[in-house]
């Protein structure tokens, strides 16, 4: 143990008291200074003062200590038990300066209530600068001369407009990028363009991969509602960071990136200004900015163009439930009380007869539909969720074939698997197929992410009747015209390990093209696969 000397000890006492007492000074010093300030602003709201002609305030303006009003701050004492003084309020020294009502209308205001209407919440994130110009006046006279294609279009919309403008106030984007959708693809989530463009921003294949939506035989992520919007708001944010402009970066959301740049590249080099004005462009990414003005425009003021919006309340409109077994998309709309076509509307990438749940954890539902959908699927108990399973093809072959091997009829299996006609299913490729009730797991998460189908086109054949050699075999014809041996075989009525005489006739089918070579014109025959 440490012995200190009494004159140590009694400056150390000395030191900690002495930092004790400054605290508590610093405390109440800085409760009063809060208190003074409110002080202020009342006595200011209190005696405003009289107004000249020239606008200013004259006259005093009361001055009140923190003493002259009760308060428990300013009976607070230090901690010596002393009574601490308030000092005096000092009222501003500049001359105040009244508000020009003029300048006052320009400031911006946020309103005291929630819109109503989605569409005047729209209106009041309005943010990109206007365009306008003959094209755009053309593209209003065209979209208010059409109040049923307006109707479609907007109705379509109400389904998704809520979550959109959501997440453009989220990310603090301009409102207006909500109605991009009108202009790519009318709201129609199922919408693919010639250029093979598709869902409701029209993401092209690679650009989709790009954006992480995962395109398979069960889903394409480009139809998804929240997918493609999170997509295209990502790609939008980062158009508008490379150009610095909103027009522009929808010119590149239209046109390319690439494009866009080599463009302005252009117009530098020639000493041009650089604007979407001013840059030579296709004529659809030089009508696309219009046309998003032009519905910008009557969202802004339908009355102006002789236009009504339905209504769009501003609250959600569906919510997304998780689901732990694959589910048929008939079954999913049945336990949610929905009409199939509102079901699918909602969940727009599932392509298929049935949803798995390894790559679809979650679906939409209208908002007053979940806890319906949760309480009849708990309670559902009349079979499997799901009556569609998947197999993986061992061999090529025909959907007659596959069809034969899995219980269906050629049509449903080229159907529901979109095979096209006079096409083979190649070896590896993954198939939806009945699901029987001895299958109990679903399906796992490594075929939804990675099942592909891959196509090859069906050989046309010629029957072939060619004359043995000496000491022929089955397999020495079958390598001489590149066939297998066990078709060979298969073809002749004989083993594999046969030989045959001198001179007999063999029967072989051929490629039409291998046949051509040696000018036969033998009868072309459709090659039938080994049952």
């Amino acid at each position: 143990m440490t012995l200190y000397r009494p004159s140590a000890l009694f400056l150390f006492w000395r030191k900690a008291s002495d930092r004790l007492s400054r605290c508590c000074e610093l405390r109440t010093v800085l409760s009063v200074v809060c208190l003074t300030s409110s002080v202020l602003v009342l006595a200011g709201c209190a005696t405003p003062g009289q107004m000249d002609a020239q606008g200013k305030i004259s006259g005093p303006i009361m001055a009140t200590s923190a003493s002259a009003i009760p308060s428990e701050t300013a009976k607070n004492s230090d901690a010596r038990g002393r009574q601490k003084p308030a000092g005096p309020v000092v009222a501003p020294s500049s001359t105040l300066k009244s508000i020009d009502p003029l300048a006052d209308a320009k400031q911006s205001v946020a309103a005291l209530e929630a819109p109503i209407e989605l569409w005047d919440r729209i209106r009041r994130g309005f943010r990109m600068p206007d365009l306008q110009n003959d094209l755009v006046t053309d593209r209003e006279v065209w979209y208010s001369s059409r109040p049923d294609y307006i109707q479609r279009m907007t109705q379509r919309s109400s389904k998704y407009l809520f979550h959109i403008v959501e997440e453009l106030e989220r990310r603090n984007m301009p409102t207006e990028l909500a109605l991009l959708p009108f202009i790519e693809s009318a709201f129609n989530p199922q919408a693919v363009s010639s250029a093979k463009a598709a869902g409701m921003w029209q993401f092209m294949p690679a650009t989709g991969t790009y954006f992480d939506l995962k395109q398979n035989i069960f889903r394409d992520d480009r139809r998804d509602v929240l997918a493609s919007t999170r997509a295209a708001l990502d790609y939008l944010q980062k158009l508008h960071t490379m150009f610095g402009d909103w027009h522009l970066a929808l010119a590149a959301y239209n046109w390319g990136e690439g494009n866009v740049g080599k463009a302005i590249a252009r117009n530098k080099k020639a000493g041009l200004e650089t604007g979407y004005a001013d840059l030579n462009m296709p004529a659809e990414t030089r009508l696309y900015v219009p046309k998003l003005q032009a519905v910008k425009n009557i969202v802004a003021n339908p009355e102006a163009f002789k236009t009504e919006l339905p209504l769009i309340e501003n609250h959600p409109y569906f919510q997304d439930v998780t689901i732990s077994r694959d589910i048929d998309v008939a079954l999913a709309a049945k336990l949610a009380d929905v009409k199939l076509e509102d079901f699918k509307a909602l969940n727009p990438a599932a392509s298929r007869p049935v949803i798995l749940a390894a790559v679809t954890p979650q679906i939409l539902l209208p908002w007053d539909s979940a806890k319906v959908f949760q309480r009849n699927f708990e309670a559902y108990t009349l079979g499997q969720y799901a009556s569609w399973t998947t197999w993986t093809v061992p061999t090529t072959m025909a959907a007659s074939e596959a069809a034969r091997r899995t219980g269906m009829s050629e049509s449903d299996m080229r159907s529901i698997n979109s095979i096209p006609p006079r096409m083979l299913v190649k070896a590896g490729s993954t198939l939806l197929v009945p699901r029987s009730a001895k299958v109990i797991h679903d399906v796992t998460s490594h075929v939804a992410e990675n099942g592909q189908m891959s196509l090859a086109p069906e050989i046309v054949t010629r029957r072939v009747n060619v004359k043995a050699r000496k000491g022929e075999t089955v397999a020495t014809l079958a390598r001489r015209y590149r066939v297998s041996v066990l078709e060979v075989a298969d073809w002749n009525q004989v083993t594999a390990h046969s030989s045959f005489k001198l001179g007999q006739s063999v029967v072989l089918f051929l490629p039409v093209k291998a046949n051509a070579k040696s000018g036969s014109k033998l009868r072309t025959v459709k090659r039938v696969p080994r049952k």
